[in-house]
């Protein structure tokens, strides 16, 4: 125990704010299952709200974020799990507007990377974005075409406007 705490140097505020959370927490005893049969692919973009944005609560859906909001092995991976273990009937991918993934070429980024942190990235993938709706396009297929998640799952992408809130849908 003494371990966590000195790990947890430097979050205080963090805890303390975790404390607030749970003294209200009602969320305990939730078997995970998506109550709302939703899947969302996004990015880790702090101005999304997966939930919120479709108005959706905690407990409703699955959540995979990462960088750009693409469909990956790993996101592939939580959609099938998601369709056959966890409820999901309907999954979405939401990229979104303004998204630093789109402004680099994959050199610019490595090169920013190395001088940002002293070590040489150029051996790093970051999975950049040049045209974002091309992209999701090719996201939205691969999940379609996917052999172990069911025809009847339905599938569709959406670009999320930050500067709006609102999902523009992409066919």
């Amino acid at each position: 125990m003494t371990d966590n705490v000195s790990v947890a140097t430097g979050f205080d505020d963090l805890l303390e704010a975790n404390r607030r959370f749970a003294s209200d927490f009602r969320l305990g005893g939730f078997d995970g299952i998506a109550q709302a049969g939703v899947a969302i692919v996004t990015c880790m973009d702090s101005r999304i709200d997966p939930l919120g944005i479709v108005g959706l609560e905690p407990g409703d859906a699955k959540i995979f974020r990462n960088p750009g909001g693409r469909v990956t092995e790993a996101a592939l991976e939580a959609l099938v799990l998601g369709t056959h273990l966890l409820n999901v009937k309907r999954i979405l991918v939401v990229p979104h507007t303004r998204c630093a993934m789109t402004k680099f070429s994959e050199n610019e980024l490595r090169q920013r990377i190395t001088e940002l942190s002293g070590v040489d990235a150029s051996w790093q993938s970051f999975g950049v974005i040049d045209d974002q709706v091309q992209k999701l396009r090719e996201d939205l297929a691969k999940v379609r075409a996917h052999p172990l998640i069911p025809d009847e799952t339905l599938v569709a992408g959406f670009i999320y406007d930050v500067d709006t809130g609102l999902l523009e849908p992409v066919a």
